[in-house]
Formats: structure tokens, C-alpha cells, sequence
């Protein structure tokens, strides 16, 4: 999947590395992930997210696939509404998959929305150490990548030896 001169795309790399983690835990793929928001719609891509796809388990003699069971969180009494449209959205899912993948979906009401932790402020460092950093990021003629190194370098000097 090398593009002209051996470039390799990030989510190239990324994706080959998650899919068969997630097919392994959660029988589903980044593909999934990635179209989540299309397949949900409008109404449900900020209140839902695909949590596993449960494959039912194969006798040794059949041949036959089983479609899966789709696990989906959703936030709230938006439950209720989801139920109600789970028919389409099997359809939309199966016209991803390419063939009847999904049978049922189950509901799960628990948080979703992606609440990611506060930043903490960056302190102050000492005149000296300021100083250091200052001398470092000051031959970078690009703004913001002078600004980006000097917030990781008060990051780094602003940590003492102590804590690890």
C-alpha cells in the first residue's frame, strides 16, 4: 500500500495495526468506526457510538455465516428514539458491510460524548531555565512551531527530577 517512493500514509499504519485489534475485542473494524457518523445519521452521530459486534460461534460442519449482533451506547433517553429506527439503521449498516453483516442491534445507555480531560496550566519556570528555552526554540522562524516547542519545553523543564 506504499504510495510513489515508498510513502506511506498515518492511517494507513494506524488502521493495520488497530483492525485486528478490534476485530479481536470487538469484532469490528476502524472502517466502522470511521463511518460512524454517516451510518448514524445526523440525528444520531453526536449520541451514539459502535461498541462490538458479537458474532454468533460456528459449529465445526457449518458452513453458513450468521449475521451479528451490533452493540451501540447511546446517551440517555435518545435511546428510545434509536429504537425506533433501528430497522434503517441495520440497512444502512449492511449496505457498508456490503451483505446482511447485522441482524440486531442492542442498546446500551452510557456516555458518549467524548469529554476529554482539562489541560493542566503550565508553570512558570525559573528565570534560568527560562531562559535556556528561550536561547533553544529563538533560531525557529515559524510562529506556531516555535510556540509549540516552547509549551513542550516548559512542559519538560517545568517537571522536577523527583517526579518521574
Amino acid at each position: 500500500m506504499a504510495d510513489r517512493k515508498g510513502i506511506v500514509q498515518i492511517s494507513e499504519i494506524a488502521n493495520g495495526m488497530l483492525d485486528p485489534v478490534l476485530a479481536r475485542r470487538a469484532g469490528m473494524n476502524t472502517m466502522l468506526l470511521g463511518m460512524w457518523d454517516e451510518i448514524a445519521g445526523p440525528d444520531f452521530a453526536d449520541c451514539t457510538r459502535p461498541e462490538k459486534i458479537k458474532w454468533p460461534r460456528r459449529t465445526a460442519g457449518d458452513d453458513s455465516f450468521v449475521p451479528g449482533t451490533l452493540t451501540i451506547a447511546c446517551e440517555g433517553a435518545r435511546a428510545l428514539f434509536l429504537v425506533h429506527t433501528q430497522d434503517q439503521l441495520i440497512q444502512r449498516l449492511n449496505s457498508v458491510f456490503g451483505f446482511p453483516a447485522i441482524d440486531r442491534i442492542k442498546i446500551v445507555q452510557k456516555p458518549v460524548s467524548d469529554q476529554r480531560p482539562r489541560a493542566r496550566p503550565v508553570r512558570q519556570l525559573p528565570p534560568d531555565r527560562q531562559q535556556r528555552l528561550d536561547d533553544l526554540v529563538s533560531g525557529i522562524e515559524s510562529d506556531k512551531l516555535r510556540d509549540a516547542l516552547a509549551r513542550l519545553g516548559r512542559g519538560v523543564l517545568g517537571k522536577t527530577r523527583n517526579s518521574g
